[in-house]
């Protein structure tokens, strides 16, 4: 058995940005089913969108609803927006480094944006947020983080949340009891054959919430990204960031053809771009570079040009074969504004929680912001709020639940397949109009 004041399961952004906005008086355990790097959160290539001024307000928010099909939250898309140039304040802080010139800093441009508005570090943004905010939680005194240990059950009493049940490194189980837990465990890429994302992203807090009745949102809500590199028989698809085609690159057929337009939002590009390969019987498409210089390529995207290099694509010169793939999570377990669950003391952020942003289709960039703001506003209001203690009759019930692990709710061995059924149930229920 181990206890906190505050429990965390996940190191992403929306983790690792929750710790470092708790009150530093509280004990604070952070635990992650795998590395700390291994989070989707280090895998972002395009980069972090902000409010560069007001005049640029309705413009982003109307970005951000028309990509999401209006079925947005607009209260959570107005904090959003509002609170970027505070998270970006935070971010540099921290060390963090955007890309900049003599003017301050540089902006790029994704798809479904009408303006440049997206900050970004060549082509590893995620990587450049995550690792700088994960060395400031190594540096916190009142944080332990355990690696490789998995989130197995909630400990719920009358719909209030008291900890978790979980499993270490060696299958073995034990119980966290803590004042306040913070679903961050990411997505679901890990219950679908192509992804982008970590194969240990099983959608955990759906799992556990579903048991729990606890509420959840769109879970059918599953973004595909138009263009990840095509490898025959290959397991995590390597991302070719949205800001190359923002930067210039075009979709083309196999007679070299172009045949939509690159800056449509993702669903939109993806439907085009599978009519394609429909068209022209094949497995992919090609993206062509050829309108950038390949000393812009090795600037902004010298990963991905490595990658290609690696792979046997010469860029410019050469296309490179794309095809969609799971990628996004925009459903999820359901919080408020303050990313509180419908379960007393429970809090979801980043891609785990449906706050209502993305609506049914996010947009580029939206995503590191979405996490960060939102796990800013949970540590507040915890800060804010007392939790909830466990009873000594809840943890001895929890205790003697592990001794007798045949009667015990583990997590079931068919646990990805009950997921991608309830994701298709739910979309089957959408469309059908219930």
């Amino acid at each position: 058995m181990k206890s906190a004041d505050i429990l965390i399961i996940g190191t992403g952004v929306g983790g690792l940005f929750t710790a470092l906005n708790l009150p530093s008086d509280k004990k604070i355990l952070i635990i992650t089913k795998d590395k700390c790097e291994n989070s989707d959160s280090f895998l972002a290539q395009g980069g972090i969108c902000v409010l560069k001024d007001e005049s640029d307000y309705e413009s982003y928010y109307n970005d951000t609803m028309r990509a999401g099909h209006y079925e947005n939250r607009k209260e959570s898309v107005e904090i959003m927006i509002r609170s970027s140039p505070e998270i970006i304040n935070d971010l540099v802080s921290y060390g963090v480094d955007f890309e900049r010139n003599s003017d301050g800093f540089v902006y790029t441009r994704e798809g479904a944006h009408s303006t440049p508005r997206i900050l970004f570090h060549e082509d590893i943004t995620g990587e450049e947020i995550t690792s700088k905010l994960l060395s400031a939680v190594f540096r916190l005194p009142n944080v332990t983080i355990l690696e490789y240990n998995s989130m197995v059950d909630l400990i719920v009493d009358d719909n209030k949340c008291c900890g978790i049940v979980a499993k270490n490194e060696h299958g073995e189980l034990y119980n966290i009891f803590a004042e306040h837990t913070v679903l961050a465990t990411g997505g679901v890429g890990g219950l679908y054959v192509h992804s982008t994302n970590f194969r240990h992203l099983t959608g955990d807090a759906l799992g556990v919430c579903m048991e729990h009745n606890i509420k959840l949102e769109n879970i059918d809500y599953v973004q595909i990204h138009p263009t990840s590199y095509y490898m025959a028989n290959h397991d995590r698809r390597f991302l070719i960031s949205e800001s190359v085609r923002g930067e210039g690159a075009v979709l083309l057929d196999k007679n070299g053809d172009r045949f939509t337009d690159e800056l449509q939002p993702r669903d939109v590009v993806t439907a085009a771009i599978r009519k394609q390969m429909a068209k022209d019987n094949t497995n992919h498409v090609w993206l062509s570079l050829k309108n950038l210089s390949e000393d812009e390529i090795i600037k902004h995207f010298p990963h991905i040009y490595e990658y290609c290099r690696e792979h046997g694509v010469n860029l410019p010169e050469d296309p490179i074969p794309v095809v969609p793939a799971q990628h996004y999570f925009m459903g999820g377990v359901w919080v408020d504004s303050d990313s509180k669950t419908s379960c007393e003391a429970l809090y979801a952020v980043g891609e785990a929680s449906c706050n209502g942003v993305h609506g049914k289709n996010r947009l580029a960039s939206n995503s590191l912001l979405e996490s960060l703001v939102f796990a800013k506003r949970a540590a507040h209001h915890i800060g804010l709020h007392d939790g909830i203690k466990a009873s000594e009759k809840i943890k001895n019930d929890y205790e003697n639940r592990l001794k007798q692990h045949n009667d015990y709710l583990l997590m079931r061995p068919d646990y990805v397949s009950v997921m991608r059924s309830e994701i298709e149930k739910a979309k089957e229920n959408h469309n059908n109009g219930e």
